[in-house]
């Protein structure tokens, strides 16, 4: 048990410096009442790739197979 405590502790010691190294993106949005700054995650577009693309290549598929017979059809 004090193993695992001390691993977990551990981890979350290293987590601030694993996000830090990382470079990030940074927008700055200044209007004259609201200052916003955004900043991306350089892993993200891997992340929206990777949930994204099985739905949208399977709507794809789905889309060919409907329009394949009326192509054929004179």
């Amino acid at each position: 048990m004090n193993q695992r405590k001390d691993t977990y502790r551990a981890a979350l010691q290293r987590e601030p410096d694993a996000a830090a190294s990382r470079p990030a993106k940074v927008t700055h949005l200044h209007t004259r009442y609201v200052r916003v700054t955004i900043e991306l995650d350089p892993a993200l577009q891997r992340e929206l790739t990777r949930w994204v693309e099985p739905p949208l290549s399977a709507l794809l598929r789905v889309g060919a197979a409907v329009l394949h017979p009326l192509r054929s059809t004179p």
